[in-house]
């Protein structure tokens, strides 16, 4: 047995050519018609599939629709809360006003918080359990 001589170059045919380029042929067809029948099987079932994943993500995924509708109460309650924390400001800031400008409002601070009283006032001060209010039954007359 004599070993092929390595240093010889390899000269192909035209028909040796023609014979590969002719199984390649034929391996890339029987592929594209196995892929095909494939398609043809199973294509709309796949594509279906996929449909449905994308919309099951656009519903219920991080950014879906369900988290969008949550995220917007979110922000529709942050901003009931800004509103009525800016209400709350303005109404904070007119009283910090008048307790620094309005001689009437710091009378009255004084009188009720610190029981002062002008010259020749008395302060008369009932302890709370015996002010009149819900824990006294109404006094009125039964009818018969």
């Amino acid at each position: 047995m004599q070993k092929p001589d390595t240093k010889t170059p390899v000269t192909t045919t035209p028909a040796a050519k023609r014979r590969v380029a002719n199984v390649s042929t034929k391996v890339r067809a029987s592929t594209s018609d196995h892929f095909a029948a494939l398609w043809r099987q199973y294509g709309r079932g796949i594509l279906g599939l996929l449909i449905m994943v994308l919309i099951v993500h656009d519903i219920f995924g991080t950014h879906g629709f369900l988290a969008m509708r949550h995220t917007q109460a979110e922000i529709n309650t942050v901003k009931a809360n800004l509103a009525r924390l800016n209400v709350e400001n303005g109404q904070l800031s007119e009283k910090v006003h008048d307790l620094k400008t309005d001689p009437r409002t710091i009378e009255k601070l004084a009188r009720e918080g610190s029981l002062l009283a002008k010259p020749g006032e008395f302060i008369i001060k009932i302890p709370q359990d015996q002010w009149p209010g819900e824990d006294q039954p109404n006094e009125q007359p039964q009818k018969r």
